[in-house]
């Protein structure tokens, strides 16, 4: 298959718009536009079924001491672990494109609703859920695209992975709540090609992307 995507380019930065939060001057970080970006494929194989869609960040901090703490930074050299911001599957064969705006407009307290999602498709939890989980204004169940809101004192810059998966299947058979390890888990044995673009994005000044 070939991926792009006319909102990103692959290995470049990702605008502000297609982020949960940009650079803000006096608190460090302001929500943002929120709206996923826009990608298209070709060169399906055949046999293709359906497609899904996985965005996720492998540079989260496995640890939070540091995160955006006044004063303090979050290493370079601390290990990382998965953050899934987009999971949506049961898109037709015959699709092959999602427009910029078309899954997620907006910054949404307490997340969009699911397993429904706009255009007839299934999207599964993202990891804002457990991100949100202490905060009484915006817990809930995080369903669909949230995009990046790295650590603003991350001293790395942040990679943005975005996977396309040509299925055999006509939707995935998901067990278990719809989260990004049990997504993945239903796509086993069932991918017929994949293809991937990475967005880059930080929220510290210090660092260039």
């Amino acid at each position: 298959m070939q991926l792009k995507s006319e909102s990103f380019r692959d290995g470049g930065p990702i605008p502000g718009e297609f982020c949960f939060a940009e650079m803000d001057p006096v608190s460090h970080v302001a929500l943002s536009k929120n709206r996923n970006p826009h990608l298209s494929w070709t060169e399906a194989p055949e046999g293709t079924r359906s497609f899904a869609i996985v965005c996720h960040d492998p540079d989260v901090p496995s640890k939070g001491d540091d995160v955006n703490k006044e004063g303090r930074g979050v290493p370079a050299d601390l290990p990382r672990v998965n953050f899934y911001h987009w999971l949506l599957w049961g898109i037709p064969a015959s699709t092959r494109e999602i427009a910029p705006g078309n899954q997620s407009d907006g910054v949404t307290p307490r997340g969009k609703k699911g397993p429904e999602a706009p255009g007839g498709f299934r999207h599964g939890i993202n990891t804002y859920t457990g991100w949100f989980a202490g905060d009484e204004q915006m817990k809930g169940d995080y369903y669909g695209y949230d995009g990046p809101c790295p650590p603003w004192n991350d001293a790395i810059v942040h990679h943005y992975v975005f996977t396309v998966y040509a299925l055999d299947v006509d939707t995935l058979d998901v067990k278990g709540e719809p989260t990004g390890e049990n997504v993945l888990a239903a796509l086993k044995g069932h991918v017929l090609d994949e293809e991937k673009i990475t967005g880059l994005y930080s929220l510290n000044p210090r660092v260039r992307v």
